[in-house]
This record gives C-alpha cells, sequence and structure tokens, in this order.
C-alpha cells in the first residue's frame, strides 16, 4: 500500500530580484521582479517549489499573506492537488476566485504538484503521464519598446543564448515607429528567425486593426493582447480583420474565462499564464480545452514549470522564456538550438539558492 504523503506547512517569502534586461513595455517599465517564492514542506521529508510573480512591490506582503493562510488551512491534509484545490476553491468563493487570490492559490498547487513529483522520484512532466522533451521556445525577456537601432542589437543578443524565435513590444504613440522597429529587426535577423509582437492591451478595436493591417505583411508569428484582454468581442472582430493570428489568453483566471474566449472566436492562438489559469491544475483543463477546439496552446512566463507542462499539452505551441527568477535560482532551464530542455530529475526544474534569497528577501 502506497504511504500517504502529509502537508506540514506552505512557506511563503517575499524577494526582489534584479532582471538581467530591464523590460520597457506599453504599460511601463520593469527592472526589478518581485516574486513570491513557496516552498512546501511535507511529513515525508519531499518539499516541493514555486514562484509567483506579484507585478508590482506593493502586491507581495498581501500575497504572502494569502499564502500563509492557505497554509493555515491544508495543514495535516494529504497532498493530492486537486483536493486542495477544491477545498480552497470552497473557501474563497465568496472573496472571488480571482486576482491575488488566484495568484496564491495557483502557487500553492505548482508547488504541491513539485513535492508530489518528488516524493515520487519524477520529472513533473513524468508524474503527468509524459516524458520530459524538448520544446520550442522563443526568449521573451527583452526587446521592450526602444529605438530602432537598440532593437536591433538586443534581438541578436536574445537569439544568441540559443534561441531562433523572439518577441518584440510594440505600442508606440507613432504606429509608424512599431513598423520601423519591426522592419530592422526582421532585415538584421533574416527571415528564418520567428518574431511574434505582443501590444500589452494598448489599442482600441479600431485602432488595432489598423496598426494589424500595417503589419500583415511583417512575417509575424502572432499579434498578442493588441486591446483590453477580455474584450473577445473585440478581439474577434480584430482577428476576424487581420491575416496575422491573434494570441490572447495569459489573463484567463480560469477555464471558465478560456472558454468564454473561445467560445466568442476571440483569437487564433491561446497561451494562458500558469499562475493565473489556476497552477499545474488549470494548466491541465485548459489544455483540454484547447485540445478540443484544435488550438495551439503556448505559455506565458514561469519557464520552469511551463516546459514540462507543454510536455503534456497536446496542441503545444511555444515556451515563453524568461530568466526573471534566475537571481534565485540554483539550477537554471536549458536552451538548446531553439528548445527548452525541462529536467529530467525528480519535480520541476526550481531549486532556491539560499544566499541569494537571503540577499534579495523583503523583509
Amino acid at each position: 500500500m502506497t504511504e500517504t504523503v502529509r502537508i506540514k506547512r506552505f512557506n511563503a517569502r517575499p524577494v526582489i530580484v534584479p532582471m538581467n534586461l530591464p523590460l520597457q513595455t506599453s504599460t511601463g517599465a520593469v527592472a526589478r521582479a518581485p516574486l513570491v517564492l513557496i516552498d512546501c514542506e511535507t511529513d515525508q521529508g519531499a518539499r516541493g517549489h514555486a514562484y509567483l510573480f506579484s507585478i508590482t512591490p506593493s502586491a507581495l506582503k498581501p500575497l504572502t499573506a494569502m499564502v500563509t493562510e492557505m497554509s493555515e488551512l491544508l495543514a495535516g491534509d494529504e497532498l493530492l492537488p486537486f483536493e486542495i484545490e477544491r477545498k480552497l476553491t470552497q473557501r474563497f468563493t465568496l472573496l472571488g476566485l480571482a486576482g491575488l487570490q488566484r495568484l496564491a492559490q495557483s502557487g500553492i498547487d505548482m508547488a504541491a504538484w513539485d513535492a508530489l513529483a518528488r516524493s515520487k522520484g519524477l520529472p513533473l512532466a513524468r508524474l503527468l503521464g509524459g516524458a520530459p522533451k524538448p520544446v520550442k521556445a522563443y526568449n521573451s525577456k527583452g526587446l521592450g519598446i526602444m529605438p530602432a537601432g537598440a532593437a536591433v542589437e538586443e534581438a541578436h543578443k536574445l537569439l544568441a543564448e540559443g534561441f531562433h524565435a523572439a518577441k518584440i513590444r510594440v505600442g508606440r504613440p507613432d504606429a509608424r515607429e512599431d513598423l520601423a522597429v519591426v522592419r530592422a529587426v526582421r532585415k538584421a535577423v533574416g527571415d528564418q528567425v520567428t518574431l511574434m509582437c505582443d501590444y500589452n492591451q494598448a489599442l482600441t478595436v479600431t485602432e488595432a486593426i489598423r496598426r494589424g493591417e500595417m503589419l500583415d505583411d511583417e512575417g509575424l508569428s502572432w499579434i498578442e493582447e493588441p486591446i483590453r484582454h477580455d474584450d473577445y468581442e473585440g478581439c474577434a472582430r480584430i482577428a476576424d480583420a487581420l491575416r496575422t493570428p491573434v494570441q490572447i489568453g495569459e489573463n484567463f483566471d480560469s477555464a471558465f474565462s478560456m472558454q468564454a474566449a473561445l467560445s466568442a472566436e476571440a483569437c487564433d492562438y491561446v497561451m494562458p499564464d500558469v499562475q493565473r489559469i489556476g497552477g499545474v491544475t488549470g494548466w491541465l483543463r485548459a489544455a483540454a480545452l484547447a485540445h478540443a477546439a484544435g488550438i495551439e496552446m503556448s505559455t506565458h512566463l514561469f519557464s520552469e514549470v511551463s516546459a514540462h507542462l507543454l510536455c503534456v499539452t497536446p496542441t503545444a505551441h511555444w515556451l515563453e522564456y524568461v530568466d526573471w527568477a534566475d537571481a534565485v535560482l540554483s539550477t537554471r532551464l536549458k536552451i538548446k538550438d531553439g528548445f527548452a530542455l525541462p529536467n529530467e530529475e525528480p519535480g520541476n526544474g526550481i531549486a532556491w539558492d539560499e544566499a541569494a534569497v537571503k540577499k534579495y528577501l523583503v523583509s
């Protein structure tokens, strides 16, 4: 009989770490990453790890407090992620299963799955019934809003890290400047490199169609989040008008919102974010929806966990690679010839550099 593994606690530690490349988007500049590091301790000694990106430093403390409250609810329970989800969903329904609550619950879920994988001596992908295998990846940690010359220089740096694909941020006040940057980068890197662009919700529907038509002949693999993320009707109008595929999904806060987008035919591709969609558990549900809809599914941030999840995603498309947690990690996701290589060791590939954690800890 299999020995039951029980939860002792989930520890949450807030840190603010430097980013290797500051990123300027249409929403503002980010030079440091506020993260909540989560450890799932079990009675059998297995420890699971995950981290959350709080976007803004002011959200660190409430997010940490919410993880701590959830830990108190789960102490002594079996390490069963679906049961954990059921309990937390029931407890927080009146608060609302979105925002910081959603992030905290997703972090708990990711750490629980990691602890379960480690307790079984399996990489996360194998625990989920798949196998760690190379997944197609693009470098997304740079190419923010910048002049064309700087963008060309940065594109070469990003590709030199082992990638054959990169994403350009757009949404400058003048659409012609966006077009000039896209063309300059394309000319510099050649036609064999895959390029995507991301508006970070900067436009109106009419402006998105106008600008999208300007970019339709530039060989972009997708145009991402051109308008408000939850305007599915507007996204559908844009997707219908443009030849370039429209990508959305990083702000889906559940499989339910993803289903609403799919029903509205709001996009050509989807890219859920594992900390918003509901962790590993929520991702599995989203992957089933994408499979049923016949739509390619990419990831958003959280490269280590996401690489494993793409291994069990039927319509797996692209891994978005960023290195924003590298300052506190003792291991790194390997990139080779345009592919990310998920770890073969037990777990999701996350391990802390405790000296660095101590250095960047927020008191």
